[in-house]
């Protein structure tokens, strides 16, 4: 009797993953382990830094113009990092109704479409700035919570702060929903990504969307042990403001700032500090002030515009100060993107891409606690 040969064993293949809003595709970075079936993004630039740093198929454009039929195959998730300026807590907070952060529509319109041909995402995530939170008084985000309930998800949210992995301040919100899987589930909100602003929110909602409402459980990660001075360039390979240039920068210090710089430098030891350019109301009058961070933590990357959202460096040294702009590829590291990522030439477009863009280890604790064992039933590779 012949030998038949032993069958090979079959090995499950990974999650696919649409990502919608991708930028320059970190949200791709953190999914580890996923296949990008498809990306979108309206920005050339963003999607030439994609296409620089990813394989697959990506496409430039509206996601109003996308029809289903463009989505290839079926995806496990959708992730979809909307716009975020017009729910921002520094924007206008127009809400979801406005022209760019209403973009989220025109991703909904095609999750829709898919379940229509028997092809919806078992998960769903969203990400954008917490100011979704209390944006259009808490309609926005009961809008978004109850369009995903009835679709037959459920719905939970999670408040992640870059922070903990990450020498910057960064916190986010995440909206997960999840159809058909099960994920980890806790019996109320907890500390760190249940915060007060989130209980409250949920509070909030609709009868009928927190019927459907989930605290999703996420391993809170061990203590970072990275700071700011960690992220930077050699003092010599970076160009420094001119004596003249940074004693102006310094002068837009108000008192108590002005005060932790001189305690800095009087220490005589090597201290660094991030610090932002903002306008502030004094005693009725716009005042523009630079505000100083000297705890190890970047404050939140923005995009730059006009120069007066490009975060400063300032090193305290030997008793004397020195002032800088941030590098691009320190903002990167700040976003945990590993050094062989290929940014932008221009600093000014590097530093637009980190701005907009979500933190890489954040998406992977993100990935690994939750996602990836949902859809696998099994844990994420470290």
């Amino acid at each position: 009797m012949p030998i038949r040969p032993a069958r090979a064993a079959t090995v499950p293949e990974a999650p696919g993953v649409y990502e919608f809003f991708a930028g320059g595709g970190l949200a791709g970075l953190g999914l580890a382990g996923f296949r990008t079936l498809f990306a979108n993004d309206i920005d050339a630039a963003k999607v030439a830094s994609w296409r620089a740093n990813h394989s697959g198929l990506i496409h430039q454009g509206d996601v109003w113009t996308l029809e289903t039929l463009d989505l290839p195959g079926r995806a496990d998730l959708a992730w979809a990092s909307s716009p975020c300026q017009d729910v921002s807590l520094a924007g206008a907070r127009a809400g979801l109704a406005a022209r760019r952060s209403g973009a989220f529509w025109g991703f909904w319109r095609l999750m829709q479409g898919l379940d229509a041909e028997g092809r919806g995402p078992p998960a769903i995530v969203i990400e954008n700035v917490t100011g979704l939170l209390t944006s259009g008084a808490g309609a926005d985000f009961a809008t978004v919570c109850a369009a995903l309930v009835e679709a037959g998800y459920r719905v939970g949210a999670l408040e992640m702060d870059a922070a903990l992995w990450l020498p910057q301040s960064r916190p986010r919100l995440f909206i997960v929903a999840l159809r058909g899987i099960e994920g980890v589930e806790q019996a109320g909100p907890s500390g760190p990504f249940h915060s007060p602003r989130l209980v409250a929110a949920h509070a909030r909602l609709p009868d009928a969307v927190r019927t459907g409402w989930a605290w999703w459980s996420l391993p809170v990660p061990p203590r970072r042990n990275l700071d700011l001075a960690a992220m930077l360039e050699p003092d010599a390979a970076v160009d420094w403001l001119s004596a003249h240039q940074t004693e102006a920068l310094l002068a837009l210090a108000g008192p108590l700032h002005r005060a932790r710089l001189e305690a800095a430098r009087a220490s005589g030891e090597r201290r660094v500090a991030a610090a932002y350019r903002r306008v502030r109301m004094e005693a009725g009058v716009k005042m523009q002030r630079l505000e100083l961070r000297l705890d190890g933590l970047a404050g939140c990357l923005r995009t730059p515009a006009g120069g007066s959202s490009r975060q400063y460096v300032i090193v305290c040294d030997d008793s004397s100060v020195r002032a800088r702009r941030l590098a691009g590829r320190e903002a990167a590291r700040l976003m945990g993107v590993p050094d062989s990522y290929r940014l932008p030439v221009a600093e000014t477009a590097a530093l637009k891409l980190m701005g907009d863009a979500v933190a890489v280890p954040v998406v992977r604790a993100l990935s690994d606690g939750l996602l990836w064992p949902a859809l696998t039933g099994r844990r994420a590779a470290a």
